[in-house]
Parts: C-alpha cells; structure tokens; sequence
C-alpha cells in the first residue's frame, strides 16, 4: 500500500519596501493612494525563496535585512516535495528567472511569487500585489519616472544565490 503524499505549508510573505513611505507620499506624487511597494517571497519546505537582480535566492524564514514581513498570506498546502520542487527552481533559473531578466516592472519578485505560487498550489498570489506596476505606470509621474526606475535593480540582502549543484557540474 502506498503512502499517502505529505502536505506541506506554503505561505506568502510581503514586504513593503517603502516602509509606509508609499501610503503617504503616493497621493501627492501619483495622485491616487498606494498601499506599499510590495516584495514578495514564497516559504516552503521550511525556506524562504525570492527573486532579484541577482537571480532567485533562498534564506531562512525572514532571513534578509528586510526582516520580518509585513503580511503573511496562507496560499494553502502543496502535495510537491522538496527535491521536486528544488528542481524546478533550478530550470526556473537557468531559463526564466535568470538574474539579468530582472525587470521593476515586468518581471520582477512578484513575477516569481505568482509563478511558483500557481506550481505549488494552482493559486495566484493577491492581485493588489501583481497589479501595482501598471498602476503606477497608468499615472504621469509614474511613466515621467519610468526611465530611472527601469534602471533600479533590486536584490535584498541576507539571502543565498539558489543553485541546485552546488558545486557539481
């Protein structure tokens, strides 16, 4: 008889980078009210896992400079192990989410949250998260600034490159 698949947590923590700068700048400078500048990571199999500039990255639980975050969202269980699932970080990163695809707007943190979220559970991550780029970008301010934050690369510190070899070739 087989063994039944173990469940595993998978939560969403969120991040509010402006430190609730956004909340009461973003009338003035946009025009319309903005709850916070979201980074986004997944924690699952007892990892926290994100993406940057500098490729994806794993760490322990609220293990970057950013601390402990600011919302936590219960995307459910998921039925993948954790070998399976590191593997699929692994082609993540050598196709999709390699560090130089980094984009602030297109393809960014919340870009990888989503994807793994839907791999893990079939659940997209909230969409007052992935919907902020363009409401920004739907402003004046945010299209006059778009050259200078096209430029910004974001890669908190405190988390380990993710490589499945880990020196093996």
């Amino acid at each position: 008889m087989e063994e039944p698949l173990a469940l595993h947590p998978v939560k969403l923590y969120v991040y509010d980078l402006s430190k609730g700068m956004a909340r009461r700048l973003s009338p003035l400078m946009l025009g319309k009210q903005l709850d916070g500048i979201w980074h986004t990571s997944i924690i699952v199999h007892k990892d926290e896992f994100f993406y940057g500039s500098g490729g994806i990255s794993s760490c322990a639980p609220g293990g970057t400079l950013l601390g402990p975050p600011d919302t936590v969202v219960d995307l459910g269980n998921t039925e993948v192990t954790e070998e399976i699932f590191l593997e699929y970080l692994s082609s993540l990163g050598e196709s999709m989410f390699r560090g130089e695809s980094y984009n602030l707007f297109e393809h960014n943190c919340n870009t990888f949250s989503n994807e793994v979220a839907q791999f893990l559970t079939g659940r997209k991550i909230p969409s007052y998260i992935t919907d902020l780029p363009s409401e920004v970008l739907a402003t004046p301010f945010g299209q006059a600034l778009r050259p200078l934050l096209d430029s910004i690369q974001i890669q908190p510190p405190g988390g380990n490159t993710f490589s499945r070899h880990n020196g093996q070739s």
